[in-house]
């Protein structure tokens, strides 16, 4: 367990897979943790790499994304401190379907997929909540996925604002700050859009007040009509 943690054991009580376990065998799965750091742009692990090990971020933050099969990067998720990723690990003989990139320096308490496999043999509520955590993964990127087959930029992109409001949002004077650092590349990627696209629309939503954008920085100035756009509502339907 890295010295510099400490007494992680509330936050890992807060981590589906290790929800139901009591302090003793809290203080056992700690036991058989590591640390792992990464630099800034570096990877946790790549999309096809063999799924040897399992983490939580406990520092720093992290993309997670997929190559589609016509070649597209798309960001699936943001991970912040305390939340687990790689849970496909815990299973015998898998692949990771993603890849983790730390977005900035980040650090991660990280375990051997085999050596919790074999505890969580004898703490069956681990396997149990790791397989709910996947299907709710897998439902989760389903619908982005739907989302970016059938929905229109502006709704995507406007989607993808209001789930890293819920992630990561901050409330500042002029309304809510995505706190973290994303360039408008890192939001085409994550909507399925060209940069360019991207940045019109911005440029758009700063003009009619929605959204205050600066260097890998936005803050979000009008939730209501971003939720408009998001629901493509009527503008009857709309707040004013």
């Amino acid at each position: 367990m890295p010295a510099t943690e400490r007494d992680p054991l509330q936050n890992l009580r807060n981590v589906l897979p290790f929800r139901d376990l009591n302090h003793a065998d809290l203080q056992e799965v700690c036991f058989l943790s590591h640390p792992r750091q990464v630099e800034a742009d570096s990877y946790y692990f790549h999309q096809g790499d063999p799924a040897l090990h399992v983490y939580v971020l406990t520092e720093g933050r992290i993309k997670l994304t997929q190559v589609t099969e016509a070649g597209h990067q798309v960001i699936l998720r943001v991970a912040v401190p305390w939340q687990l990723f790689g849970i496909i690990g815990v299973l015998p003989e898998k692949i990771y379907p993603v890849s983790a990139q730390a977005i900035e320096d980040s650090r991660a308490i990280a375990w051997d997929g085999e050596a919790l496999y074999r505890f969580a043999q004898h703490h069956p509520s681990i396997l149990v909540n790791s397989m709910n955590m996947m299907s709710e993964n897998l439902s989760e990127f389903q619908d982005l996925f739907r989302h970016l087959a059938t929905e229109q930029v502006e709704q995507r992109l406007a989607r993808l604002l209001l789930r890293l409001v819920r992630q990561v949002g901050r409330k500042v004077e002029q309304g809510v700050l995505i706190d973290l650092a994303l360039t408008r590349q890192d939001l085409a990627e994550m909507t399925g859009a060209t940069l360019y696209t991207v940045s019109r629309m911005l440029s758009n939503w700063e003009r009619q007040g929605i959204v205050m954008v600066g260097r890998e920085r936005i803050v979000i100035t009008d939730n209501h009509k971003l939720v408009s756009i998001a629901e493509d509502l009527p503008p009857s339907l709309q707040k004013p």
